[in-house]
This record gives structure tokens, sequence and C-alpha cells, in this order.
């Protein structure tokens, strides 16, 4: 599996130095527009069509009280995401982009969902495992040929979104077991809990933690034990973006656990994931520096949907205006600045 294309990045650098700027002014925004010219393979590209792909599953672990709500929401949102109404649709609608809702694991059927999914929910990981290795495999393998196939429709980009009532205990539990940090310092408060919420969380991801004792070094036994189908989806989806070069962009603290996942099951994902922003919640910072990626995004955003992912996007195409049509050294009669380091 080949890496990115390192002559087209340096093609790329070179031209962002003759755009008529000072050098790297426009900071992690430039970087990103050279990585995408190491997936493309060429230093003249275009993000014309992007999707938000929303991975929604029921997690049993909600049983426990860590939320602040039932699990009957994730399917009320997933009816929104089929009619357009939700918080991503309407972004992803002014950023250009489509929004897909895919079943990766709910307990109700809704209509207008691409459905991946091996079963109705995941089992309470306070109890024991979250599901079978047939049941990651499925929906992991199902999640890189969904890939594929928005690649040959001709999706430029994808950024990965969830939803799921309970997955910010579920990505918490993953993050500790992959990075080996302590739950009191990993689990936040979610779409808001109090502080007898938060202690009780914590307290449910200490458990899950030691009843399923998921093993650092197997980051795919990691999701299967502690994780959920959406995090076993998105997982599969930066691994497909590796396989069929596909920049797969991170959204929030419950992606970015899949990302972290995906990079321990296979490295190269890394090298075709873009970070959006850092969430709000605690781990976020932490699980971003574990994948070396730097978010431009600092906005304190904990919505979920994808949201995150899809405020980049117009950012990128902002950037790409100006990297494909600014003035440039050569056609004004401005003095070209150097690298001075």
């Amino acid at each position: 599996m080949e890496g990115l294309n390192r002559e087209a990045m340096d093609r790329a650098r070179k031209k962002w130095d003759r755009v008529a700027k000072p050098l790297g002014s426009l900071g992690v925004l430039e970087d990103i527009c050279v990585q995408l010219a190491g997936i493309y393979g060429s230093e003249e590209f275009s993000l014309d069509k992007k999707c938000v792909a929303v991975f929604c599953a029921d997690n049993g672990v909600v049983c426990e009280g860590v939320t602040q709500c039932s699990s009957e929401v994730t399917a009320a949102v997933a009816r929104n995401l089929a009619a357009g109404k939700t918080s991503v649709c309407r972004m992803a609608e002014v950023a250009g982009a489509a929004v897909l809702p895919v079943d990766a694991g709910m307990n109700t059927e809704v209509e207008g969902l691409l459905s991946i999914k091996a079963r109705r929910g995941s089992e309470n990981i306070a109890c024991g495992p979250a599901m079978t290795q047939e049941e990651f495999d499925s929906v992991f393998s199902a999640a890189e040929k969904l890939v594929l196939r928005l690649k040959e429709e001709g999706i430029d980009l994808i950024v990965t979104g969830e939803m799921g009532i309970g997955n910010t205990t579920t990505a918490a539990a993953v993050i500790c077991a992959l990075l080996g940090e302590s739950p009191a310092d990993i689990t936040g408060r979610g779409s808001g809990l109090t502080d007898e919420g938060l202690r009780r969380k914590t307290e449910v991801v200490m458990r899950a933690l030691k009843t399923n004792r998921p093993p650092k070094n197997d980051a795919a036994e990691v999701i299967r034990r502690v994780g959920g189908f959406d995090i076993a989806a998105m997982a599969g989806v930066f691994s497909g973006g590796a396989k069929y070069r596909v920049p797969i962009v991170i959204d929030g603290v419950i992606s970015a656990a899949a990302a972290l996942a995906a990079s321990k099951i296979n490295p190269a994902c890394l090298d075709f994931m873009i970070a959006s922003h850092v969430s709000a919640e605690p781990a976020a910072e932490k699980v971003l520096a574990a994948l070396g990626k730097y978010a431009p995004i600092r906005a304190g955003m904990r919505l979920g949907e994808g949201t995150g992912g899809a405020s980049l996007l117009p950012l990128l195409d902002m950037t790409l205006s100006v990297y494909n049509s600014a003035a440039t050294f050569d056609t004004s009669s401005i003095e070209p600045y150097e690298h001075l380091s």
C-alpha cells in the first residue's frame, strides 16, 4: 500500500511559494493542501464532491445511566438525518457536501439509511464485550467498501460523522485502552452531564476496562471489547481511505477514537487522515497529539454528527481558491519572499 506521493507534495509546496503572499502564511491550511496533493498524486486537484458519512449505532452501555437521554434519541436523530433536517445536514448544504446517513448498528430500523449493520445495537461494555469478532469484521469491512463505492461515485473527500447515544462512553473506553490513560482524565460530559453523572460515567468506563481487559496492542480487539458499531465503522472508513486513496476527515472525539484505532490497525491510514477541530471533550487534544495531527478549528464544539468536519470544508474551499487563483509573484509587481530558515 503506497503512502503519500512526495513528488506531488513538493510541487504543491513550490506552487504555494509562488503565490503573492508571505510564505506559509495560511498555516496548517497550506499543509492540508500539500497533503491532499500527496494523496491525489498531483499538485492539481479539486474538491468538487464531498460527503459527510454519518454512522448511526446504539450502545448497550446506555442502560448504566451514562447519558442524559435514552437510546430512542438515536433513531429520532437518524430520521432527521434522512430528512435532511439535522445540524450537519444544514451545515453540509452550505459547504456544498452531501450527507450519507448509515445504519451501522441501530436498535431501530429507520427508512432512508444505508444499512451495513451486523446486528441491532452493541452489548453493555460494563458487563462484557461490545460485539463478536464476526460482527466487528462485518461492519469494518462494509465501511471499507463504502469508501470505494463513494470514490467510484466521484466523491473526492469524506468526513466521518456519528450519531449514537452513549458513544462518548465507548470512545472514552477505547481511548483509555489504546493510550493507557486513566478514565478520570479521558471521560467527559458528552452531551451534558452533572458532576454526579460524570462520576458515574467514569466509573462505568473503569468497570468496562476491568471487565474486558482490552489489549493495548490489538486495536481491533479493543473496539470489539469496549467500543461500538459506529466506532468500528469509522475505523473501517479510515482504513478504506488508505486502501483506496481517499482523504478522510476526522470529526470530534468519537471519530478521533476510531482514527486512533485505525492507525494502530494500519499505520498507513495516518497519511490519509485530516483533522478538523478539537472538540470540548477532555480526550480530544490527547488523541490528536497521539495521531500527530493539528486541527485548524478550535471552537469548543461538541455536537457530533460530523459538524466539526463539515465546518472545515469551506475553509478548504477558500484555501484552494487562493492556491489555484490568487496572484503570483510572476504575475504581480511584488518581490518574492525567500525562505530564511
